[in-house]
Parts: C-alpha cells; structure tokens; sequence
C-alpha cells in the first residue's frame, strides 16, 4: 500500500507542477499580450533632435552668430573675422533681413554662411507644421533674394522645439541647428 501512496503522491506533485508550469506560461502570454504594443509604441515614437554637435577627428570650433536685433557690431564681426580668416554661420531672422539687406550682402560677400533664424522669431512649437514651413521658407526666400544662396539650415528661435517642429523643419530639406559648448582641457 505504500508503494501505491508514493505513486500517488508522485502523480500530485507532477499534476502541480505542470499546473504551475501552465499558470506562468498564461501569464507571460497575458503579459506579453498587455505590454507588447506599448513597447512598440515607445521605440517607434524617439524624440527627434536637431543636430548640437558633429563628431570629427580634428579639433574644431564652428562660430555661429544670430542676428534678430540690431546691426550695429554687424560690420565690426566681419572685420575680426576676416582679419583671423575665421569663417562663421549667421543665422539671420527674415524682418532683419528685410531691415539689413545690405548686412546680409556683406556678410555673404566676406565668405560667412547666411542661414535661416526664422522669418518672425515665433516659438515653433506653437505653431502647425505647415505654418512652420512658411515661416521658414519665407525667411529663405528673402535670404535667396539677397545672397543667391538657398539656406539649408536653421536655427530654431528661442532653441525652443518639438517634434512636430523637428518634421516640419526636415520636410523641407532643411537641418535644424542648435548650439553646443563643448570645452576640453586637452
């Protein structure tokens, strides 16, 4: 009789075991089930970025400038800037190009970029897409005007973005630049 009391015994703990087996299989099926689309979600919506830094094996320093304001130093910078031969990247705001075409000339004329800052200085996020796209190719177009040459950068105003901004910006062939400072001892 003990023997048949083992092999029952033996019958329990396997009917456990496989019971308990069943149950964590149900619930990793339960759990992938729940959380699989969330996860999808998650890596398929990354934050888009524009582009602070680009990694190069010499040491450089790239200089850029915004000119919304005034033009008053506007003149002084090209002259440093020539005198050292150090090219820079102003980032303009259409109604300043509107104001100071002439500066915008000079600056192009002395071998500096001329990009885009925005044509109103708006904060980007508050607006729709196609409002960000006219925005930035009204501002375009009047740097073309001046220069000949069609910006393909943007500083975003305020360095205030999302990602609708982001899109907007790229839709268009443009890259979105932010500023970044980067000090090594080295």
């Amino acid at each position: 009789m003990s023997k048949a009391r083992e092999q029952v015994k033996i019958f329990f703990i396997e009917r456990k075991w496989w019971t308990a087996c069943a149950c964590l299989c149900l619930a990793a099926v339960m759990f992938y089930v729940v959380n699989y689309p969330a996860a999808v979600g998650a890596s398929a919506a990354a934050r888009q970025l524009p582009i602070y830094c680009v990694q190069r094996d010499q040491k450089l320093v790239a200089i850029s400038f915004d000119a919304a304001w005034g033009n008053e130093d506007t003149q002084q910078l090209i002259d440093i800037l020539g005198q050292y031969k150090v090219p820079a990247t102003f980032f303009v705001v259409g109604e300043w190009v509107d104001k100071y075409p002439e500066s915008v000339k000079a600056l192009h004329d002395a071998g500096h970029e001329v990009m885009n800052h925005s044509n109103t200085h708006a904060h980007y996020p508050q607006l729709s897409a196609q409002e960000v796209v006219d925005d930035l190719n009204a501002c375009n177009d009047k740097i073309e005007k001046v220069t000949g040459v069609r910006p393909t950068l943007v500083r975003l105003p305020y360095g205030d973005y999302d990602d609708n901004s982001i899109n907007a910006v790229r839709s268009i062939g443009m890259e979105p630049i932010q500023w970044d400072v980067e000090a090594s001892a080295t």
